[in-house]
């Protein structure tokens, strides 16, 4: 399973991995704890919630699909991390049926909120579960990056479709209910009361390049993972990544 601390892996996830790290980093320090809470919602079988955990924090998934936790808990043994990581069945909606209001230091919100019924509620819950001076992780799906990706593929009813639609659906059958701009998402963070710390772009490059000349040439994926990590934090290219990322810090946070 993909881990975003390995190479090949790391062009879906790197971005987001070295941003994370840091603002976990950034907790530890602010806190005097070297353990932090940190609450995954939507975290499936743990691509990051492992890679948490051997950094020596407390990790909690919430997911609804029992075969995904299943693959958590052996995952998780394999790792050597079964004692640090917890998994709960249960949904962004019903958050605090599960888990403790206020008691996390950082909350991962990665691939949630496109498919909550109201995304600016989704944000507010997720929010709901963090301490004073925590840290969100928010990361979704973008709406340039799938209008894009239609055109590219000839598709271009749909990528118009997709750029007038509301939610940045390019059709019944699209199976994404929400798509955001950076903009967007700044806006669901800011009005869930935290402070926007960083966004990123995330998959600038690595959907559109051919799997293939990636594969075969030598040192293309290191070069492709420096350019998505220069690319990342541009503006113009916010625009068209597939997936946004967007850091939100609870007030007081350190300024980092």
């Amino acid at each position: 399973m993909p881990d975003p601390t390995r190479p090949r892996a790391s062009l879906r996830t790197a971005v987001v991995w070295e941003v994370l790290k840091d603002a976990l980093d950034r907790r530890v320090k602010a806190t005097g704890r070297e353990s932090l809470d940190v609450l995954d919602t939507g975290g499936g079988s743990g691509n990051f919630a492992v890679p948490v955990a051997r950094l020596g924090h407390r990790v909690t998934v919430v997911d609804p699909s029992p075969n995904a936790l299943f693959a958590l808990e052996r995952r998780t043994a394999e790792a050597g991390v079964a004692d640090r990581v917890k998994g709960v069945q249960g949904d962004a909606h019903g958050l605090f049926d599960v888990v403790e209001r206020g008691g996390y230091d950082v909350v991962l919100c990665h691939g949630v909120l496109e498919y909550v019924d109201d995304p600016a509620d989704g944000v507010r819950n997720v929010v709901d579960a963090l301490r004073p001076e925590g840290v969100l992780s928010l990361l979704a799906a973008g709406l340039g990056g799938a209008v894009l990706a239609r055109a590219l593929a000839g598709h271009f009813k749909e990528a118009k479709q997709a750029l007038d639609d509301p939610d940045g659906r390019w059709g019944e059958g699209d199976p994404v209910p929400h798509r955001f701009t950076a903009d967007q998402l700044t806006a669901l963070v800011e009005g869930a009361g935290l402070r926007v710390g960083a966004v990123h772009g995330v998959r600038v490059f690595a959907d559109l390049v051919p799997g293939v000349l990636v594969d075969t040439e030598p040192g293309a994926v290191e070069a492709l993972l420096k350019l998505e990590a220069a690319a990342a934090e541009l503006p113009a290219f916010h625009s068209v990544a597939t997936q946004l990322h967007v850091l939100g810090e609870a007030q007081g946070a350190d300024e980092g």
